[in-house]
């Protein structure tokens, strides 16, 4: 028989051993990707569970019968790892990424994409109601017009060389904070990408070999119509519909290209509705405020970046887009400078994964804009603020989820809010 592992100092003994085996069926999929299935057994009194002790397991599906390996338990579920599928889901396919369930970068390989689809836009909906206590229909996403090779831009890491390990140069390894995969290609990469990555790998392999790094790295690796560019500093350029917008290689852009003019479009189409001025709070190299710009009368971009603001005047200047302002202020205090009237005003935002700050959400709910185009790469992040919008007086008209990153348990969401109240 194998030798019992020991459990770690800090295992958490009920409901299960450490490393205890079992079998399961997975129910759902977690917004984290992860396998939701539910077991009976006797819980912790603090902690029942109605239906049964919650246990998740990565890399399997809905429908699924597994065995799974116990590693931690949680004062309300339990942590398994998969050992074997025992009944496959119909749904189920064949990664095409061998490193598939080792690298950290993908979470939905082995769903058939309509599937994928299907559980975001179930797992939106779920989130909007425990999270905000809000029951509202979630759109059917728009899936991209190309669920694979579909990245613009990658930044593989690679750790200070060391003589007594392998040089991997990739993605954080699933389940770590340190380790890194060695990733020689990416399956949701565009292909220029993958034919530029080993040049890059080579070249960081040649210097490792001389002496030359005294730490860790990140690369950089852009597609563009002008190639592919590894030098965060080189200025590219790219065109969505009619816009072309400038900016440096290693500043934020969204990184699908084939879906970005139907996600602009999109966010355009919903801001224009009974509104004659736009504020895009957020903007960046300019995006929204260029692309939406011949929608209304005025827009005003504000950024806090002044090399970020720098590069949306540029832009603006670039395609004559006369009725564009771009400001310069933190986002928490830009308001109180726009001269348009709020209830002619629509505002954009599009706030990092963390989401909008308090500070921010004050002036916005002061200004009291006519209508808000809330656009968000965390739906948990989003949905927490959509709670206090939706008590500031502000309906829920839509939620419409575009999926930017296919393979992956990330979606993007837009979602609009119209002032209801005084």
């Amino acid at each position: 028989m194998p030798e019992k592992k020991k459990a770690p100092k800090h295992f958490r003994p009920e409901p299960f051993a450490y490393h205890e085996v079992i079998e399961l069926e997975i129910d759902s999929l977690s917004n984290l990707g992860m396998g939701l299935g539910r077991i009976d057994r006797t819980t912790p009194p603090d902690a029942q569970s109605e239906g049964g002790w919650v246990i998740f397991v990565p890399f399997c599906l809905p429908g699924e019968r597994v065995r799974a390996r116990i590693w931690k338990n949680e004062a309300s579920c339990s942590h398994a790892d998969l050992l074997e599928i025992l009944d496959p889901s119909p749904s189920r396919q064949e990664p095409r990424c061998p490193l598939f369930t080792t690298c950290g970068g993908c979470q939905y390989q082995h769903l058939d994409y309509q599937e994928q689809l299907r559980w975001k836009r179930r797992q939106v909906g779920e989130l909007l109601q425990h999270m905000a206590g809000i029951d509202h229909p979630i759109e059917e996403p728009v899936p991209s017009p190309e669920p694979w090779h579909y990245r613009s831009k990658i930044t593989p890491h690679f750790q200070k060389p060391r003589p007594d390990r392998d040089l991997n140069i990739g993605f954080l390894a699933v389940g770590s904070r340190n380790r890194i995969v060695d990733v020689p290609r990416c399956s949701i990469a565009m292909p220029e990408l993958n034919q530029a990555l080993p040049v890059e790998r080579t070249r960081i392999h040649q210097t490792a070999s001389q002496g030359k790094f005294r730490k860790g790295a990140t690369l950089l690796l852009r597609a563009t119509a002008g190639g592919v560019h590894t030098n965060p500093r080189e200025v590219v350029e790219e065109r969505v519909g009619e816009i072309n917008i400038r900016f440096l290689a290693g500043d934020f852009f969204q990184n699908n290209p084939f879906i970005l003019p139907a996600f602009v479009d999109y966010v355009a189409t919903e801001a224009a509705i009974d509104s004659r001025f736009l504020v895009d709070a957020y903007c960046g190299s300019g995006l929204f405020a260029l692309s939406l710009a011949r929608h209304f009368e005025a827009v005003a971009g504000v950024e806090v970046s002044e090399s970020s603001a720098d590069w949306a005047r540029q832009n603006a200047n670039h395609n004559e887009l006369h009725n564009v302002t771009i400001l310069t202020a933190s986002a928490e205090h830009v308001f109180g400078q726009i001269p348009f009237p709020a209830a002619e005003t629509s505002v954009v935002i599009d706030p990092p994964r963390k989401g909008c700050g308090p500070e921010f959400l004050e002036q916005l709910f002061a200004y009291a804009p006519h209508r808000i185009i809330y656009v968000s790469c965390n739906p948990a992040t989003q949905i927490r603020d959509l709670k206090e919008f939706n008590a500031r007086g502000y309906a829920l008209r839509t939620v419409q989820p575009f999926d930017l990153f296919p393979q992956t348990r990330h979606l993007e969401c837009v979602a609009t809010l119209e002032r209801t109240g005084t």
